[in-house]
């Protein structure tokens, strides 16, 4: 079967999987392959039992996988072959060295930008999904020229917003897709190729593009204010202890007010989870 162009996926965990299953799955033209350096995660996305639970996802992937959704570990093969590259890599928080306990881990997205570099003979368009800090496009564009071999390399920014538990409803009808890209007409021409493979599904309206450090730090003021919501309901949860107030009736009457909103008004542990 010919496709219309390969999209790619570096990371096959609980962003990248998901993800790419849903464009293959909306987007039956395109050939649609994920990679991970990691054997048994692979095999399990080629299996029954999926490496990840989300509703709904064994049934999108069994849609998609072999028709044009596949699964391997052949890194080298799959960047020369594709012309998209999602880069959907771990960035979790640093254990040692400056910034420990703080800033993000980027040695595998580092290391997954130069494995880019070393195989890639024909242009490619870079995007950004693992959640990153703002300015990371640059340090990847500069890592991708840094042997001037002449292979033009476009770096968009595409930061997911998907929740546990509900991802592959978050995927099917987003609240917004957010597409950054440098103000050139070459960083244009490659955005429109990422909001060609989107527009297969999600409405013009829901598709927003934006100046790329401006997504890449949107993806940040999103987990930012959201954090702020769960640590906000958690103080006011201990209030209400010491207030013989019951936290799930202030959390109501406070969530009913248009300018607030109900969501992340439900008094439990902190926030926290998987960062990739």
């Amino acid at each position: 079967m010919t496709f219309q162009k390969s999209i790619l996926c570096i990371g096959a965990g609980y962003v990248g999987g998901p993800t790419m299953a849903m464009i293959a799955c909306k987007c039956p033209q395109y050939k649609v392959t994920v990679v991970d350096i990691n054997p048994e995660r692979i095999a399990q996305w080629n299996s029954d039992n999926l490496p990840i639970y989300e509703p709904g996802l064994s049934e999108v992937v069994s849609i998609a996988r072999g028709r044009n959704l596949f699964f391997n570990t052949d890194i080298e093969k799959s960047i020369k072959e594709s012309s998209i590259i999602f880069v959907s890599v771990n960035t979790p928080t640093k254990t040692f060295g400056a910034g420990a306990g703080m800033a993000a881990d980027l040695q595998y997205w580092e290391k997954t930008a130069r494995k880019i570099l070393e195989n890639a003979d024909s242009s490619k368009i870079i995007v950004e999904k693992s959640t990153l800090p703002v300015k990371t496009a640059l340090a990847m564009e500069r890592i991708l020229t840094s042997n001037g071999n002449g292979v033009r390399f476009d770096v968009l920014s595409n930061p997911e917003f998907l929740a546990e538990g509900t991802a592959i409803s978050d995927l099917e009808d987003p609240d917004r897709v957010l597409i950054g890209s440098r103000e050139t007409k070459r960083g244009i021409s490659a955005r429109d190729e990422l909001v060609e493979i989107y527009a297969n599904w999600v409405s013009d309206e829901k598709i927003l593009t934006a100046n790329i450090w401006s997504s890449e730090l949107s993806k940040l003021v999103a987990n930012a204010f959201l954090a702020q919501r769960i640590s906000s309901i958690n103080a006011i949860s201990a209030l209400c202890e010491k207030a013989d107030a019951d936290v799930s009736e202030v959390a109501r009457a406070v969530g009913m007010d248009s300018r607030i909103g109900s969501k992340f008004l439900n008094a439990s542990v902190g926030f926290g989870g998987s960062c990739s």
